[in-house]
């Protein structure tokens, strides 16, 4: 369990950040200058709304205080590349949901230190851990912006490599994922158990909610429909496996087992799916005609 914490967990999550950067273009980050309108939408629905129902769903669910900072944790991931496989699923704009998630997962490298030890002390009081916003800044930094850097850097300038290597990555990327839900399960299966009749009822209502937030917000915006199914899909989807590497960062424990502040985005891993599906579904049949 420590080799799967220490090494395997971080370096997973080195690869699937590559696998993102590898898929980007200059022109990526380029984009949101083009449609000003929609990237605001998206960066308000993230940065702003998907906390704030977090923590309103946190309060009406009523979690033990690991758990709800957990959930908060998560809220404050960015998409990654799940967002942009589902926007391809449900016939989306998936250019303009390629250059949200680069954007905002460079803009996570100041949001996320900052507003994670907040959650952390405001949930946890006195026991929770101490936390370095500097150090996490950095963590963040070597496990996520690096690895996306470096991924647009090969890109650019060894675009042939990059299209062959892409596909590898990304089941390699979805194997270690697994793997790494299994294991944050395991690790705090007395507590999974204990909660689990209000941890996957509040994850599913937080899904629930923020896909619906975010087609809201996409229509207030005065976006089409394409952009619209974007914004709902990149406001509802998180990059679990980052939620996971957070909370194992934060918690530090010292017998190698996953702290309980990993649990909520492990179960988040498969209970996206039952809310996603549905609405893939929906938005591939449907022509936004409302």
């Amino acid at each position: 369990m420590d080799t799967l914490i220490n090494v395997v967990l971080p370096l997973s999550l080195a690869i699937i950040m590559f696998g993102l950067g590898i898929g980007l273009t200059i022109a990526d980050f380029a984009r949101v200058l083009k449609h000003p309108r929609a990237f605001a939408a998206g960066a308000i629905a993230q940065v702003i709304v998907l906390p704030t129902v977090a923590f309103v769903i946190v309060l009406v669910f009523n979690l033990p205080s690991a758990l709800a900072a957990g959930i908060m944790i998560l809220s404050f991931c960015p998409g990654g590349v799940t967002s942009n496989v589902v926007s391809k699923w449900a016939r989306a704009d998936v250019a303009l949901s390629v250059s949200l998630t680069a954007v905002i997962s460079l803009l996570s490298l100041v949001t996320i230190p900052v507003m994670t030890a907040w959650a952390v002390t405001y949930f946890m009081g006195e026991n929770a851990p101490d936390i370095s916003i500097a150090a996490l800044t950095l963590a963040v930094f070597a496990i996520t912006t690096v690895p996306v850097c470096l991924g647009v850097f090969v890109r650019h300038f060894a675009t042939g490599f990059a299209t062959q290597v892409e596909p590898v990555l990304s089941k390699m990327s979805s194997a270690l994922f697994i793997l790494i839900v299994i294991a944050a399960v395991a690790s705090n299966w007395a507590l999974f158990t204990e909660n689990l009749a209000t941890l996957g009822p509040s994850l599913i209502a937080l899904n629930l909610v923020l896909l619906g937030f975010g087609f809201v917000i996409a229509r207030l915006f005065l976006l089409d429909w394409h952009q619209t199914k974007t914004i709902a899909v990149e406001t509802g989807i998180q990059n679990g496996t980052l939620g996971i590497a957070l909370g194992t960062l934060i918690a530090n424990q010292p017998d190698g087992f996953m702290s309980p502040l990993t649990l909520p985005s492990a179960i988040y891993g498969v209970t996206m799916y039952i809310v996603v599906v549905p609405f893939v579904l929906w938005f591939r049949r449907s022509k936004g005609g409302m």
